[in-house]
C-alpha cells in the first residue's frame, strides 16, 4: 500500500470539520481543568487497576488533582503498548506541547503545570473544539435534564432513557418523572403521557436523537392490551420491591419495561427522531472494579431480538452500536436489508483500530454508503475528540486507499468522497443537524 495515499487521503479527512453524534460531556463544564480530569478517564484507570494498582490508591476519597496524577503515571509503564495511551500522549502533544515519547515519573509533573496553565485560559473550551475540528457536540442528557444555562445549539440534546426502561421500579426514578412533567405515572395511559412530555420538552430545545444502551437478554417486544398491562404495570411497579426476584415480578418488570421501550419508539417515532441502540452490555460483572470499570459484554446478544422493533416502525432510524467485533457481521447484514437500520461507530470495547479497520472494511464493502455513521468519540472531556477522531480517520484512510483506490481503482477523489460522507455528511442526513 501506498503510505503516501493514505497520508493523502487521511490529510484531506483531518480537514473536515465535525459533529461528534454521541459523547458523554457535561456542557456546564465541557473541558478539563486539569490533566487529572484526562487520566481520570475510565479508561486508565481500570487499565491502570488491571495492571495491579489497588482500587484504593485509585479512588481515594479527598485525593487532590496533582497527587492522583503522580499516582496514575506510576501505571502507564506497563501500559504503553495501549491504544488509549497513545491518545493520551497524543492529546498531550497537540494541546500541551509535550514532545516526549512517554510521561514519566520524571517528565508528568511539568507537563501537569503547563497543561494546568493552558486550561486555565478562558478560551479554553473554544480553543480544544476549534483544535479539534469539532463544530458540534451531542450529549447525553438525563431525561429529567431542564437542557438550559447552555448553548443547544453547539451542545446538542440527546435524550437518554435507560433509567426510565430499567429504572422505572425505583421511587426515586418514578418521583423524578413526576417532578419533571407534572404527571404522576401511576398507570400506563398517565406514564404514556408524563413521556410525551418529556419528548415535548426536549423538542423545544433542540433535541436530534433518543439514546439508551441495552443489556443481552432484553428483547422489545409490542406491549399486551390495555387491561393487561394495567395489571402488569401494578405488579411491576407498584407491588413488588425493586429488587424482587421473585419469577412474577421479574416477569412482570420485564413487561413494564417493554411497555416503556416500546412507548418511546412510538414517541420518536412522532417526533422524527432516530432512536440511538447501544446494544450488548452487562452492567456490573466486575463489581470490585474502578468506577465505570465494571461492565462488560458476551456473545449472547443478537439482533434478531429486535426484528419486531424494526419491522414495526420503519419510520424511525435506528442507529445502531454494538460492542462486540463479533456482532460487526450481524449488524452490516441488519444495516444491508433494513431500510431504517443504520451502522453507528465503533462502541466502548470495539474501539480500538484492530477491530476498527476490520470492522470498516465490512460496512463499507456491504452497506449502502448513506446509511453509516463513521464514528463518534463517547468522550467525557473535549481534549479526546482530537486523538479518538484521528485514530479513527487513519483506519478509514488505509481501508479507503487499500480497498477503494489500488482494489477497485477508484480515483482518490471519489474515495475521499466516501469518506467525508460516513464522518460528516451522513451525520448530518440522518440526524437532521
Amino acid at each position: 500500500m501506498s503510505e503516501q495515499l493514505v497520508n493523502r487521503i487521511c490529510s484531506e479527512l483531518s480537514t473536515l470539520v465535525l459533529v461528534d453524534p454521541h459523547t458523554h460531556i457535561n456542557p456546564h463544564s465541557p473541558a478539563s481543568k486539569t490533566l487529572a480530569d484526562i487520566l481520570g478517564y475510565h479508561y486508565y484507570t481500570e487499565l491502570a487497576h488491571s495492571a495491579g494498582m489497588p482500587k484504593s490508591q485509585i479512588e481515594e476519597p479527598g485525593l487532590d488533582p496533582k497527587t492522583k496524577v503522580g499516582r496514575l503515571v506510576e501505571g502507564l509503564v506497563h501500559l504503553d503498548n495501549t491504544i488509549q495511551v497513545s491518545w493520551l500522549v497524543e492529546l498531550c502533544r497537540k494541546f500541551f506541547g509535550f514532545s516526549d515519547d512517554r510521561i514519566t515519573s520524571s517528565n508528568w509533573e511539568s507537563l501537569y503545570d503547563r497543561a494546568a496553565a493552558k486550561m486555565a485560559e478562558p478560551d479554553w473550551e473554544d480553543q480544544c473544539l476549534e483544535m479539534s475540528g469539532i463544530e458540534r457536540v451531542f450529549l447525553t442528557n438525563d431525561f429529567d435534564d431542564p437542557l438550559t444555562g447552555f448553548d443547544t445549539s453547539r451542545y446538542i440534546p440527546c435524550l437518554r432513557t435507560d433509567d426510565l426502561v430499567f429504572h422505572f421500579t425505583n421511587p426515586t426514578v418514578r418521583a423524578r418523572l413526576a417532578r419533571a412533567t407534572g404527571i404522576e405515572p401511576t398507570n400506563p395511559a398517565r406514564l404514556k403521557d408524563a413521556i410525551g412530555k418529556l419528548f415535548e420538552h426536549f423538542s423545544r430545545h433542540g433535541v436530534k436523537a433518543c439514546a439508551i444502551s441495552l443489556p443481552p437478554e432484553f428483547t422489545p417486544v409490542r406491549p399486551s392490551s390495555p387491561s393487561d398491562m394495567n395489571r402488569l404495570f401494578h405488579a411491576a411497579f407498584i407491588q413488588s420491591a425493586p429488587d424482587s426476584t421473585d419469577s412474577g415480578a421479574v416477569a412482570s418488570r420485564r413487561s413494564g419495561q417493554e411497555f416503556i421501550f416500546w412507548t418511546i419508539a412510538e414517541f420518536c417515532a412522532e417526533f422524527k427522531l432516530p432512536f440511538d441502540l447501544m446494544i450488548g452490555v452487562n452492567r456490573r460483572v466486575y463489581p470490585d472494579g474502578v468506577f465505570q470499570g465494571q461492565d462488560l459484554f458476551d456473545q449472547r446478544v443478537s439482533l434478531i431480538q429486535y426484528k419486531d422493533l424494526f419491522n414495526a416502525f420503519p419510520q424511525v432510524t435506528f442507529p445502531v452500536s454494538v460492542l462486540s467485533h463479533a456482532s460487526n457481521q450481524e449488524l452490516v447484514s441488519y444495516s444491508w436489508i433494513f431500510p431504517n437500520v443504520v451502522t453507528n461507530a465503533h462502541w466502548w470495547y470495539s474501539n480500538i483500530p484492530a477491530y476498527i479497520t476490520l470492522d470498516t472494511k465490512a460496512r463499507l464493502q456491504a452497506v449502502p454508503r448513506n446509511k453509516q455513521i463513521g464514528y463518534y468519540s463517547d468522550m467525557y472531556k473535549l481534549e479526546f475528540a482530537w486523538p479518538k477522531f484521528n485514530m479513527y480517520r487513519q483506519c478509514l484512510s488505509r481501508v479507503l486507499a487499500q480497498d477503494f483506490v489500488i482494489e477497485r481503482g477508484w480515483n482518490e477523489d471519489d474515495a475521499l468522497s466516501l469518506g467525508q460522507q460516513v464522518l460528516r455528511g451522513n451525520v448530518e442526513t440522518i440526524f437532521n443537524v
